[in-house]
């Protein structure tokens, strides 16, 4: 029986990969057709007074003549005007009136580098320009009306029939109000016509993002957006065509040009592994427009890197004669910080994806966070990251150790119990029934809980998956360095051999694995199970062996406290007395029934 569950499961896994890769994609959402840029006089439409003049544009192309979007080039005689505080500096262009990039003064761009890291540095457009609106968009040079050290304002005239302002406002330095790497933005529309004015939906850029080096799977790279309830994301792979067995012909399909969600959207975020901008208007968004776009190569690489761009979608109200209406909100460009989006009041966190995939199985949703506020608040005290994980990882250890020490004990029990068990496998190999009814009744004679040794797994696996899920996009863990390991949010290199990396840290964590598991009591004689359990900490190795270094430090200092309590549980168990040989009258079972003698089989 036991043979044929580990069958079952191993051939459940198999499933299970297979779905990732066969699963069907996303289609692509059929672009409404093209309209003229712009209409003087159109037939009424409904709920719009007779004789309403409509201003238009297409929310997308209606035929792209590329499946990737175009990086944008500067423009030379565009006119950059600065907003700056402690934490960033903006760089607004007068095409577009928008923001072309933002540089994070705290994040550098490569490790050794004083160079600041630059969000949307390569972009298909400047982040919050108009997007397919030919006369307002990246390409129309807007008016400079104002500029102060913490406040741009833009403005430009449509057709002499609309006049739009566009208006930025940053912390300014020293300012502790607010979040320094927040940015208010208004813009207005005016009508400057004698008749009521029906505008386009409106759609603007949330920024250009991609992969942030070599270490980087994007696995978080990727759009995401709100609805009020649930966060959403479209990852890369969603546009992506091609897959690991599209070489033999089976779920392989071309790239789609764009995918486009249509929902409430509270807020929309353009992000990669540490770094997002996320705008929450005051009123929703309607949907989000993603696409593609190629950019140059990571440095050591020859190969292009594809990363994404997206803009968020906004239908705005018919506007009377000489009347005004304003799209605001707050835009966010900056690092993932957990402690920081956690404040900001409509679910911003989210972004940081805790409760993706296993993570959501594993309550990472709660555990998480908890683990990054620990993590965060012992940093705070100690004054360095790697340490605060070890003191943190101890702490989670002393916390659980009541129900490791019952799990642990228990198990060691149930190790001195086989011997008991495998005789009634023997006597009733031919009546289930009655084995398990045997069984049953050894246990509860013996004070065994056979799921007791279950405990530690059901503890372990959701703080590691948590710990895992939180370590993965903290950006405060990036470039900090502890021992021989320069980078605690990537593997710990430190020297390649024929063109392989050597990761310290992930073999030393494999290492405790392996007497960690030699030293705790194996609770099945099935030789599959055995062998299973054997091979897990090689198995663990290499799983873990590219991750940051941050988790394999967690695993190591985990394993090495795990070690030693058992040790500890292991010689304070050997005086427990070996349960009565099978075979002497053991006393009565359930209902006062008593237990059949069992001889043990004998050994050749």
């Amino acid at each position: 029986m036991d043979k044929k569950n580990t069958t079952i499961g191993v051939l459940l896994l198999l499933v299970g990969f297979a779905s990732l890769y066969l699963a069907p994609r996303p289609e692509p959402v059929a672009p409404p057709a093209a309209t003229p840029a712009s209409t003087p006089a159109t037939p009424a439409v409904e709920g719009q007074p007779a004789g309403t003049a409509t201003i238009s544009a297409p929310p997308a192309p209606a035929a792209p003549s590329a499946t990737f979007a175009a990086l944008v080039g500067e423009n030379a005689d565009a006119t950059i005007t600065t907003l700056a505080n402690d934490h960033v500096e903006l760089r607004l262009t007068d095409f577009g009136g928008a923001i072309r990039d933002v540089a994070f003064k705290n994040y550098a761009a490569t490790q050794g580098n004083p160079e600041p890291f630059v969000f949307n540095r390569l972009h298909a457009a400047p982040i919050l320009s108009f997007n397919d609106f030919p006369g307002l968009d990246h390409r129309t040079r807007f008016t400079l009306v104002s500029a102060t050290a913490t406040e741009v304002i833009y403005r430009a005239v449509f057709e002499n029939r609309l006049e739009v302002t566009r208006r930025y406002v940053l912390r300014a330095p020293g300012d502790t109000t607010g979040d320094p790497y927040r940015i208010r933005h208004e813009t207005t529309f005016r009508n400057l016509t004698g008749e009521t004015t029906a505008l386009p939906r409106t759609t603007i850029n949330l920024g250009t993002t991609s992969l942030i080096d070599g270490n980087d799977a994007g696995q978080y790279l990727n759009v995401a957006t709100y609805d009020g309830e649930d966060a959403h994301f479209v990852d890369r792979s969603d546009l992506q065509g091609g897959g690991v067995l599209s070489s033999v012909g089976v779920g392989n399909r071309a790239d789609l040009p764009y995918l486009e969600r249509t929902e409430k959207t509270v807020w929309a975020s353009v992000k990669n592994q540490f770094f997002a901008s996320i705008f929450t208007p005051e009123n929703p968004g309607v949907g989000v427009f993603v696409r593609l776009i190629k950019l140059p190569p990571l440095p050591g690489s020859t190969q292009e890197t594809i990363g994404l761009t997206a803009a968020s979608r906004f239908d705005l109200p018919a506007l009377a004669p000489s009347a005004s209406t304003l799209l605001a909100g707050e835009l966010y460009v900056g690092p993932k910080e957990y402690t920081r989006l956690d404040t900001f009041g409509h679910r911003e966190d989210l972004i940081m994806q805790f409760s993706q995939g296993m993570g959501k199985i594993f309550l990472s949703g709660i555990v998480a966070p908890t683990l990054n506020k620990l993590m965060k608040w012992t940093y705070d005290f100690v004054g360095n990251w790697g340490i605060a994980i070890i003191l943190m990882t101890i702490l989670l250890k002393v916390i659980s150790l009541p129900f490791t020490l019952a799990a642990s004990k228990s198990a060691k029990r149930m190790q001195k119990l086989q011997p008991l068990m495998q005789a009634v496998r023997e006597k009733y190999k031919d009546n289930p029934q009655k084995m398990n009814q045997a069984t049953m009744e050894l246990f509860k004679e013996h004070k065994v809980n056979p799921a007791g040794g279950c405990i530690p797994i059901l503890i372990t696996i959701p703080l590691f998956i948590g710990f895992f899920t939180m370590l993965q996009g903290t950006a405060e863990l990036r470039f900090q360095g502890f021992l021989w390991a320069k980078d605690l949010s990537a593997p710990d290199t430190v020297m390649r051999i024929f063109g392989l990396p050597l990761n310290i840290m992930p073999l030393l964590m494999g290492v405790t694995m392996y007497f960690q598991m030699k030293l705790t009591p194996s609770p099945t004689t099935d030789n599959m199970q055995a062998k299973i359990f054997k091979f897990m900490p090689f198995f663990f190795t290499a799983i873990c062996y590219n991750f940051s270094c941050a988790l394999a430090l967690y695993s190591t200092i985990n394993g090495l406290f795990t070690i030693g309590q058992q040790i500890v549980v292991n010689k304070y168990t050997k005086t427990d007395p070996t349960p009565t040989p099978l075979g002497v009258p053991s006393g009565t079972g359930k209902g006062g029934k008593k237990i059949k003698n069992v001889t043990p089989p004998k050994k050749n």
